[in-house]
C-alpha cells in the first residue's frame, strides 16, 4: 500500500462539513468518489479537522491509501482539481508518505482562524465568509478575555453536547486577536479542540466586547464547566481551518 498526503482548501458554505453523513453532501465524500474513480478502487479518505456544516478551509489536512503508486504526481493533482472545480474544494499539493502517517493522529498542533467584519453595511464580497456584527466591539476587552483563554483547563463551558471527545481540557497555545480597519481576526492554536469550541469561546468573546459581559462575568462563566452559561456560538461562516502542523 502507498500512503498520501493532501493539502487542500474549500468553500464550505454548501455542505454538512468534512465528515460523510447520511444526510447530505460532505466534503469528504466527494473527495473519495472522485479518488476512487481515478484509481479503480475504494478509497478511504481520512481528515485531520472534522469541519462542521459552513466551516472553511484554507489548509484542511488529509490522507489515503492506495495500491497504486502515483507515477506523475502533479498530473494527477490536476485531474483531481478538473472534477472538484465546480464543488469549490481544491487540492493544493499531494506528497507520498511513509505509511505510518495518519493526518489526524499525527497532527502536533491545529490552527483555526475567526472572522468577524464590524461594520454597519451588510456584506457583499465577504458574504457567507465573515461574521458580521454591527454593533460597535471592545477590542481592548476582546483581547483580555482572548488572553485568559490562552491556558490548559476543563474548556466543558464551550463543548457540544455531542461532543465525542474523551476528555475536556484542552491546551489553547495562542488564542490572539488583531484588528484591521473593520476586519477582526481571532486565531486559535492547540493540539486538538472540542466539538463547536472555536465558535463557541468567539461567541463569548462578542458577548463581553459588546459590553452584555464584564470581563469577571466573562472569566465566572468560562469556569461553570457547563454549557448552559454559554453565550450562542458564533456562526459557522467565519471559521476557517488554518493549518495542520506535524
Amino acid at each position: 500500500m502507498f500512503t498520501y498526503h493532501l493539502l487542500l482548501e474549500y468553500d464550505g458554505t454548501n455542505f454538512i462539513g468534512w465528515q460523510s453523513q447520511k444526510n447530505g453532501r460532505s466534503i469528504q465524500d466527494s473527495i473519495e468518489k472522485i479518488l476512487s474513480k481515478m484509481l479503480n478502487e475504494r478509497v478511504k479518505l481520512h481528515g485531520a479537522g472534522r469541519t462542521d456544516s459552513g466551516v472553511h478551509a484554507i489548509g484542511q489536512s488529509a490522507h489515503f491509501q492506495t495500491k497504486n503508486k502515483l507515477k506523475d504526481k502533479n498530473k494527477f493533482l490536476n485531474s483531481v482539481n478538473f472534477f472538484l472545480g465546480k464543488k469549490l474544494i481544491s487540492i493544493l499539493n499531494i506528497k507520498k508518505k511513509s505509511n505510518n502517517f495518519h493526518a489526524r493522529h499525527s497532527a502536533k498542533r491545529r490552527v483555526y482562524e475567526y472572522i468577524i467584519i464590524n461594520r454597519q453595511s451588510a456584506l457583499s464580497l465577504e458574504k457567507n465568509k465573515a461574521w458580521l456584527i454591527k454593533k460597535k466591539l471592545n477590542i481592548d476587552l476582546m483581547k483580555k478575555g482572548a488572553s485568559y483563554l490562552k491556558t490548559t483547563k476543563d474548556f466543558s463551558t464551550f463543548r457540544a453536547s455531542s461532543c465525542g471527545a474523551k476528555s475536556p481540557i484542552k491546551t489553547m497555545e495562542k488564542v490572539q486577536v488583531h484588528k484591521k480597519n473593520e476586519k477582526i481576526k481571532i486565531t486559535f492554536i492547540s493540539r486538538s479542540f472540542l466539538q463547536q469550541q472555536v465558535r463557541s469561546m468567539v461567541g463569548c468573546l462578542k458577548y463581553l466586547a459588546e459590553g452584555k459581559w464584564s470581563l469577571k462575568q466573562f472569566k465566572l462563566i468560562t469556569n461553570l464547566k457547563k454549557r448552559s452559561g454559554c453565550a450562542p456560538p458564533a456562526p459557522a461562516c467565519g471559521l476557517y481551518l488554518k493549518k495542520i502542523n506535524y
